[in-house]
């Protein structure tokens, strides 16, 4: 697909595989690649064609990557996006053992095909942050920093981070002690403090060597 230089229109790449006579396009992204604890969770999502040729709507007018915005921005798009009849969207997770057993890249690959085949009629095209996902079952085009070149992706990852934040707050009640409410798994003081004092929890990531470190410690 050609690509031109025009990055504050962030439905470029969408209209420009429209004019290939590609309509139904899906933006992928994920949340949670770095994290110690929790799961991988990819989100998919695909505007209606009016959109695309005829601007966002203004709810949605200042979607960004979701790591751009606030939590409150993030949570009033989440509950946007989903309640609009109009923007199909699928999710998908992979859990800790699976990340574990198979590795958290292709954790995350696995999730992003789940999400898209998730879809109420498969797309004919993916747009993709990041890198290429050689494994991805549908055409693709992959966008360095794409959450914040294209709506689609944008959309997705809000989705997907929006998600997995919801379920880390509920598993800081399910593993109390190891502040999942606030630091979201991720490798902050708090949380391997925590490790350090309380050894981890099912949904740590034992492949993952602050985890790993934790455990010999603990033996």
């Amino acid at each position: 697909m050609k690509k031109t230089g025009n990055s504050s229109d962030r439905f470029e790449f969408e209209r420009l595989l429209d004019r290939e006579g590609i309509r139904h396009i899906a933006g992928v992204d994920e949340a949670g690649r770095g994290p110690l604890a929790g799961p991988v969770v990819a989100a998919a999502v695909v505007f209606p064609h009016e959109w695309i040729q005829g601007g966002i709507p203004a709810p949605l007018k200042g979607l960004n990557d979701s790591k751009q915005l606030s939590s409150a921005r993030r949570e009033e798009y989440f509950a946007w996006l989903s309640a609009n009849g109009e923007v199909h969207h699928a999710i998908a997770q992979i859990d800790s053992p699976t990340i574990d057993e198979i590795n958290i890249l292709q954790a995350t690959h696995r999730a992003m095909n789940d999400a898209l085949a998730g879809l109420t009629s498969p797309p004919q095209h993916a747009l993709v942050d990041g890198l290429p996902v050689k494994s991805l079952r549908f055409p693709q085009t992959a966008l360095v920093k794409g959450d914040a070149r294209s709506y689609s992706i944008a959309a997705a990852s809000v989705l997907a981070k929006v998600t997995r934040d919801c379920l880390m707050e509920e598993y800081d009640r399910e593993f109390p002690g190891y502040g999942f409410a606030e630091h979201k798994g991720y490798g902050t003081p708090q949380h391997l403090a925590a490790l350090a004092r309380l050894g981890p929890c099912p949904i740590h990531r034992r492949s993952f060597a602050p985890v790993r470190a934790s455990q010999a410690k603990l033996l």
